[in-house]
């Protein structure tokens, strides 16, 4: 029997989520995923999330009930893998502390937008990072509030050029934790649908995908 995945997307139009759900959709098809993708959250109260073995965010910047967060929460908790990337799971639910607990951190700043930076895979052994070396990006440089909790595997430092009282702040770039049995995998890199052609982001994320959606005792 086929993986199940399930990616919800909406929200802000400028990280393009309709463009991006399209590639993670065909992502996780190339990987044997069974994947129902759909617009806003309502299917979030409707659906039977706890049959699902994956659920991707994709949602900037939007609101949600208490019933369907909760349902969200709770099927995580069980074993439902949760992974996802950039705002479209970094910034989902504002209002939503339960969610932020879930994820492991929250966007709140991206100082100099789009500039140029250096991601430093700080686990190379790591089977998500193994054959993965640093390298340069150019794209939103996520200052994040994260859990001291999470399994962090790659980071990037602030130069202070955008802000200067940051500088010499390690940011977490990609993390793993777990939520219950249900494992949760986050990358910050991904602003736009054209990141896809980065390999390192690509490669990153897909093997991030394929890591969450496998639930754990833990």
């Amino acid at each position: 029997m086929s993986a199940k995945a399930l990616i919800f997307h909406g929200g802000w139009e400028g990280h393009e989520p309709e463009a991006c759900a399209a590639i993670v959709e065909e992502m996780l098809a190339d990987e044997g995923f069974d994947v129902r993708s759909e617009a806003g959250v309502a299917v979030l109260g409707e659906a039977d999330l706890a049959s699902f073995d994956l659920i991707v965010p994709l949602c900037t910047q939007i609101s949600i009930e208490k019933a369907p967060l909760e349902r969200l929460c709770a099927a995580i908790e069980a074993g439902t893998g949760l992974a996802g990337f950039h705002g479209g799971m970094g910034d989902t639910f504002r209002d939503a502390p339960a969610y932020q607990f879930m994820v492991g951190g929250q966007w709140v700043a991206h100082p100099g937008d789009i500039i140029d930076y250096h991601v430093e895979i700080t686990e190379p052994q790591h089977p998500l990072m193994e054959g993965i070396g640093d390298f340069e990006y150019h794209s939103e440089q996520y200052f994040m509030h994260v859990d001291p909790g999470n399994e962090v595997l790659a980071t990037t430092t602030f130069d202070g050029s955008h802000a200067s009282w940051i500088s010499g702040t390690v940011m977490p770039v990609v993390w793993t934790r777990h939520h219950g049995r249900g494992r949760v995998f986050y990358s910050a890199l991904g602003h736009q649908a054209s990141e896809f052609a980065i390999p390192q982001m690509r490669e990153i994320l897909r093997r991030g995908l394929v890591w969450a959606s496998r639930p754990t005792d833990k």
